[in-house]
């Protein structure tokens, strides 16, 4: 679905559902370099159990009209912007590593929009390495690669994916790869230069869960519970057995987390 934010293209999907103005609406952000297909074994559950789910892509991702946007205040303000487009008041926002920093940038300067939180796999801040970075704000093909390959735990690493004959490091290598126009350099870039985390985090009232993968590199276990300390009224869950990629590698159990807190607060 296309909607025109700020004069430009903006793509989401709703799982192939009409938004319904009577149900709880959940907007679903993705990570670095990647577009709303990471959420697809998320989104469809919600979709058909009384949620309209809006799954964006960014600017300058996906179907999404570029250029990409510089910060993660950007990014929140224009997930507030498409609401208002859309005409929807209220919000539950469920993010993936950045999209955690734009969830807490979200609550922070739109906390009248926000309903519940749930933040995957994320930080209060998102320093990234130099190598990578220049790698990637240089559209060099081995940042992706570094990337995949950091990002996946031991599931993701041996196979386990849950459509039979594919693998994570295969299609996450390809679906960023394939959205690799200056996207991911401008989202490093963004990240590194995000210092409102932890400020972000205090201010939040909300109902708050955040997923924890054991085994994330990227956003290791103790500073996902440091951001789960700082938010008010938060619960904090790890998941054994994944990396930082939770949404795909243990795509069932964070469904059925997510599943549990929306139940639980709504």
């Amino acid at each position: 679905m296309k909607q025109k934010v700020n004069g430009k293209e903006a793509y989401f999907t709703t799982s192939g559902r009409d938004i319904d103005k009577n149900q709880p609406t959940i907007v679903f952000v993705h990570g670095s370099g990647l577009t709303h297909v990471s959420w697809v074994l998320q989104t469809r559950y919600f979709a058909f159990h009384g949620f309209n789910t809006i799954a964006v892509d960014l600017p300058g991702h996906g179907d999404s009209e570029g250029p990409p946007l510089e910060t993660i205040e950007e990014m929140a303000d224009w997930i507030s912007d498409l609401l208002d487009t859309l005409e929807i008041k209220k919000t539950s926002f469920v993010g993936h590593s950045q999209g955690c920093l734009i969830g807490l940038e979200f609550a922070h300067r739109h906390s009248d929009k926000l309903e519940l939180l749930a933040l995957i796999n994320g930080s209060l801040s998102m320093k990234m390495n130099p190598e990578l970075l220049n790698l990637a704000l240089n559209k060099d093909s081995k940042a992706v690669d570094l990337m995949i390959d950091w990002v996946h735990g031991p599931l993701g690493q041996v196979g386990g994916h849950p459509v039979p004959g594919l693998s994570h490091i295969g299609m996450g290598n390809q679906l960023v790869s394939s959205n690799n126009n200056g996207a991911l350099g401008a989202d490093f870039n963004a990240c590194d230069k995000y210092n409102n985390g932890e400020n972000a985090a205090k201010s939040i009232n909300k109902p708050t869960l955040c997923i924890i993968g054991r085994f994330d590199r990227m956003t290791p276990k103790k500073v996902g519970l440091e951001l789960a300390s700082k938010i008010n009224n938060s619960k904090s869950v790890i998941i054994e057995d994944s990396g930082h990629m939770s949404i795909l590698e243990t795509a069932s159990e964070t469904k059925n987390l997510l599943k549990d807190f929306f139940k639980t607060n709504y």
